[in-house]
């Protein structure tokens, strides 16, 4: 624990002018970040007494190590800076919205030749048209089903769109008229575009003239006695409205507002959205998060418009923006906010009227859903602390191991043999921090030399890191560059080492931590016949109860590590089967490759061929021709490749390729050979 004096900047240092400001830890890791009006008067906020300061707040100054900040312009560019580095370092002490889940959207996508109407989840896309997002799937496709009576635009996929381009039959939408078939040519590109544009228009809340418009076609179509006609404008009117009612209307000016309201208690809050368009709520949304920092609920909006806004332009930000309570000053954000929109925006409080009746609607939801998430979430973060509470005491650790690290070796017969490292933070997955290792100081099958290897690179490399940043020497640090932050692949090191595997490969790994001088950090082995947790030194392994938490975290642990070396053998071996003798001549690239595959039809034909055939491909001369044809003759021919559904020999006939009718490579062996696959 850091005393924050020891890095407090010099009386005078900090400038008085607006800026951004980053907080590092021991190991240069950005773990706050914030922006300020005047950097001199903030940040000596945080230089205060510890007393004085918020618990959270003296969390994150006595676990930093250095503060440093940059001067801007303005308060909107610093506005901006905070976002973009909030976004890139990810900073463990900031406020951090989580999406209960990938809502979906609505999406047109207007980049296509024939714009396709569909349902789309995740990052948005250029040149696509987005409405929501929307609480279920299911809803849009109600709503779409209903409007293609109207607008029968597109909804097929690619493949469908280019099987029936081909065989001159539409799909079934396109019979029964739901559809306007432009695969088949019923209806041209511009006629379809056009088609998806008033779809948008409809969507994007201009109803009314599409409905008046078709009011006037019936009954036109009634006097002049096309019943028939007038009967299908009929239904196509009855159907608009139907989508309209999924949408009932909130707002009687057809206002255009995202509406935004915060529940909130001293440890988390929950943040709903209403979208309303037109008048009427075309999408809702929520996140929860936990408040790491001391913070008022105008900040806690600044930071939800971040969120909600910062990936936004045009349209997408509505002109009214209604909150529970402004930001503290409110100038710059809503400044933000008209420069991503392009024109004005309004950042108010609703005060009453039916902007503030439905505000209130948006309150009752946030509440609701910062209950639901604190029963979710109460028994996960029990279960959790049970667990590495559990695992401690079993392995009588001094603490809690906050990050585990866990290792397994994969091979097929001794062949490619690789080892995956998979890392768990308070019992819970940290993708980015896992990494694979191939086996290099020997060859053939012996996990438990396998295990001392990685084990030793592992670590070999974490003490490499920490002298290479000055922890050894006087505390400077050269080993991360200021402009990006982040830490070394293994700058951190784990509380426990768990190997997949029983007493031979637990010793394997301390003998390679104990030739390394480290000893404060605890391995352990997990056994996968009778799920025995093996420790260094003991006879005897340590034998949970099936019904632990902390036996069950260990397992999780183990088979994340399995199946992430799993993956990585088989991308090798898969490589290793799609090998081709042409790679061992120098000087062939791929393009040269592929035409002398195209001529001869397979490295078999060409390995049969002579010198002037191989040079009657275009750009191979004569030498290249004699090298192709010695490598070719130098390396033995592979075995046949057999397809194990049917017992058939597979000819050579892709370069190199060996491999079943799927195009997937053919494995041979039992399945107890087959070490660990998965189904």
């Amino acid at each position: 624990m850091a005393d924050p004096s020891s890095y407090r900047p010099k009386p005078g240092q900090i400038p008085d002018s607006p800026g951004v400001y980053r907080f590092r830890d021991e190991h240069r890791r950005v773990i706050y970040v914030g922006k300020a009006k005047s950097l001199r008067q903030r940040l000596a906020n945080y230089f205060q007494d510890l007393a004085g300061l918020h618990p959270r707040t003296r969390t994150m100054v006595t676990t930093a190590a250095s503060v440093e900040w940059t001067v801007v312009s303005t308060e909107v560019e610093a506005l901006q800076l905070e976002y973009s580095w909030i976004k890139e370092y990810d900073p463990r002490f900031n406020v951090k919205y989580r999406d209960d889940k990938s809502y979906p959207y609505l999406a047109v996508t207007m980049s296509e030749e024939f714009p396709r109407v569909q349902v789309m989840r995740g990052h948005k896309k250029k040149g696509v048209r987005y409405f929501g997002p929307y609480a279920h799937a299911w809803a849009i496709r109600d709503t779409v089903d209903l409007l293609l009576r109207v607008f029968p635009v597109r909804t097929c996929s690619a493949g469908v769109f280019k099987n029936a381009a081909r065989t001159g039959r539409p799909c079934l939408l396109g019979y029964i008229e739901k559809c306007s078939a432009p695969c088949v040519g019923r209806i041209s590109a511009e006629d379809h575009r056009e088609l998806a544009d008033e779809f948008c228009d409809f969507m994007a809340g201009r109803t009314g003239t599409y409905l008046r418009r078709l009011e006037k076609q019936m009954m036109a179509a009634a006097d002049e006695m096309e019943y028939e006609r007038a009967a299908r404008l009929r239904d196509d009117i009855e159907a608009l409205k139907k989508a309209m009612e999924k949408n009932a209307v909130v707002l009687a000016d057809a206002t255009d507002a995202d509406l935004i309201a915060v529940a909130e208690d001293e440890l988390e809050a929950a943040v709903q959205i209403f979208h309303v368009r037109g008048g009427r709520v075309r999408g809702q949304r929520g996140w929860v998060t936990d408040k790491v920092e001391e913070i008022t609920t105008g900040a806690l909006v600044e930071h939800a418009l971040q969120q909600l806004y910062g990936e936004e332009s045009g349209d997408a930000v509505p002109k009214e923006v209604l909150v529970p309570a402004l930001p503290e000053p409110p100038e710059p954000v809503q400044e933000w906010l008209t420069e991503r929109r392009g024109s004005g925006v309004s950042l108010r409080i609703p005060q009453r009227g039916d902007k503030r009746a439905l505000m209130e609607t948006v309150e009752r939801n946030a509440k609701q859903a910062l209950a639901l998430h604190k029963t979710k979430r109460a028994s996960d973060l029990t279960t959790r602390s049970r667990a590495l509470e559990e695992i401690a005491e079993a392995l009588d650790l001094d603490s809690a191991p906050l990050r585990v690290e866990c290792y397994d070796i994969s091979h097929l017969q001794g062949d490619d043999v690789v080892a995956s490292m998979v890392v768990f933070e308070d019992g819970l997955q940290r993708k980015s921090e896992y990494r694979r290792f191939q086996i290099k100081g020997f060859a053939g099958q012996d996990d438990v030399r396998s295990m001392h290897e990685v084990i030793t690179r592992r670590f070999r490399r974490y003490l490499a890191e920490k002298e290479r940043t000055g922890e050894w020497a006087d505390g400077e640090d050269n080993g991360l560059t200021e402009e990006d932050g982040r830490p070394k692949k293994f700058a951190y090191p784990p509380q426990l080492v768990v190997v997949d595997g029983g007493r031979p490969q637990v010793a394997a790994a301390q003998r390679a931590l104990d030739e390394l001088g480290i000893d404060d950090i605890a391995v352990c082995g997990l056994a996968k016949r009778l799920e025995e947790v093996w420790v260094p030194g003991e006879d005897d392994p340590v034998v949970l109860p099936r019904t632990s938490e902390g036996l069950y975290l260990l397992q999780r642990v183990r088979d994340e590590a399995h199946r992430f070396a799993i993956s990585y053998q088989r991308t090798k071996r898969a490589k290793r089967f799609r090998a081709s003798p042409l790679d061992d001549v120098s000087g062939l690239g791929e393009t040269r490759k592929q035409a002398l595959i195209k001529h001869f039809g397979s490295v078999k034909k060409l390995r049969a061929a002579t010198i002037d055939q191989i040079q009657e491909v275009p750009g191979i001369g004569r030498k290249t021709a004699e090298t192709i044809a010695v490598a070719l003759a130098e390396a033995a021919p592979a075995a046949p490749a057999v397809n194990t559904a049917t017992g058939e020999i597979i000819e050579d006939e892709e370069p190199g390729t060996t491999a079943g009718d799927s195009g997937e490579p053919v494995i041979a062996g039992t399945p107890d050979e087959r070490r660990g696959q998965e189904p």
